[in-house]
């Protein structure tokens, strides 16, 4: 990537996930942050129901006042790509990709199932296309909160206390499944869906009259379940950055406007805050920074990633709550801002994530494919 043009940046959002408007935010507030002298912008977007948007599509999916600064895209990949996946409107102009002038590396800007799920990594990966962020395996396992609880506690990471149940078992027995829960630690706990973020279909169930309604709910998303402790703790969180190597922020804490921090304090209220740094003493953030250095190593990541906790109000224990690989990027994320607090400015952390796309991208490619 030569330093004396401008770096052609592909942008990829939308997607068939629950968080598909989460996903158009992050993508307009990355848009709108960085600066033409600098980036040549190529947009792609994905519809609810999975398909490439067509450029007329797109145009709906950003700001007007965004559209001038980008130039659509109806595929990705190119014809020489061993892959390319495209609208397949007839009216739509061919998209440029790779070295004929389009992205020279794509920002799957994608939240929760069927783009941070490890599916669009792994068409990126069959198009011989470089990208920011987590690869396959690392954004799979940590997509799946079950999945990725398993993994961290085999390494020795403390994990917040869950157990695992699938759709059919509440259709089968839900008076055994809330059993199990009761008796395991009792009120208050919460259901979530296991592939999901942004909060959807997250519940506090506070009594045994609310499970029902809370896990039926969570099980709309996802056939699979998670129930948690409800633990009464400050939310905090880490960003990570980098690959083999990678180094930790400093720790802030949210202070949610809601009793946590569901969907609506995160995107809909103006009353939750972000705390930067957190107010925890010096031994607890260089503990949280361990941790988060640990989990996202236990998960292979590359590139980027978020690490949640929480910090027992009673005990002062730290737990683990879940690890996201491609973090908000909306004027309120925490990912951003925790970067800036460690003096990383967002035109720098953009620059730094393509440069960590790039080197991953060019390590996996020299690796031998066949034994000759």
């Amino acid at each position: 990537m030569r330093q004396d043009r401008r770096t052609r940046l592909g942008i990829l959002f939308g997607g068939r996930s629950g968080e598909h408007e989460v996903s158009l935010t992050s993508a307009a507030s990355v848009i709108a942050a960085l600066d033409p002298g600098d980036y040549e912008i190529f947009a792609a977007g994905i519809t609810p129901s999975g398909r490439i948007a067509r450029p007329s599509e797109l145009k709906r999916m950003l700001p007007a006042e965004l559209l001038g600064r980008i130039r659509p895209l109806a595929a990705i990949g190119t014809e020489a790509s061993v892959l390319r996946v495209a609208s397949g409107a007839p009216e739509d102009p061919p998209a440029a990709g790779g070295g004929d002038g389009g992205p020279e590396i794509w920002f799957p800007l994608l939240h929760g199932p069927y783009g941070e799920d490890g599916t669009m990594q792994g068409l990126l990966e069959m198009a011989g296309l470089p990208y920011i962020g987590c690869g396959v395996l690392a954004s799979a396992a940590a997509m799946d909160k079950d999945l990725a609880k398993r993994l961290l506690a085999q390494s020795g990471l403390p994990v917040t206390p869950s157990m695992t149940v699938f759709a059919r078992e509440l259709e089968a027995g839900l008076g055994s499944v809330r059993g199990r829960a009761e008796r395991a630690w009792g009120y208050p706990m919460f259901s979530k869906p296991a592939n999901l973020g942004s909060s959807v279909g997250v519940h506090k169930i506070r009594r045994r009259e609310e499970f029902g309604d809370a896990v039926r709910d969570s099980a709309r998303y996802d056939r699979k379940i998670l129930i948690e402790k409800g633990i009464d703790g400050r939310e905090l969180e880490c960003a990570v950055l980098g690959n083999d190597g990678a180094r930790a922020s400093v720790v802030g804490e949210v202070i949610s406007a809601g009793e946590f921090y569901d969907y609506a304090s995160k995107y809909v209220s103006t009353e939750s805050r972000l705390e930067i740094p957190a107010r925890i003493d010096a031994a607890t953030a260089d503990e949280i920074r361990t941790l988060a250095l640990r989990a996202f190593a236990a998960l292979d990541g590359s590139g980027l990633a978020r690490v949640d906790f929480f910090l027992d109000r009673a005990s002062g224990g730290v737990w683990i709550n879940e690890i996201n690989t491609m973090p908000g990027f909306t004027p309120i994320s925490m990912y951003t801002k925790l970067w800036a607090a460690a003096g990383v400015p967002f035109a720098q952390l953009v620059r730094e994530l393509i440069r960590l796309g790039l080197e991953r991208f060019e390590e996996r490619n020299g690796r031998t494919m066949s034994h000759r």
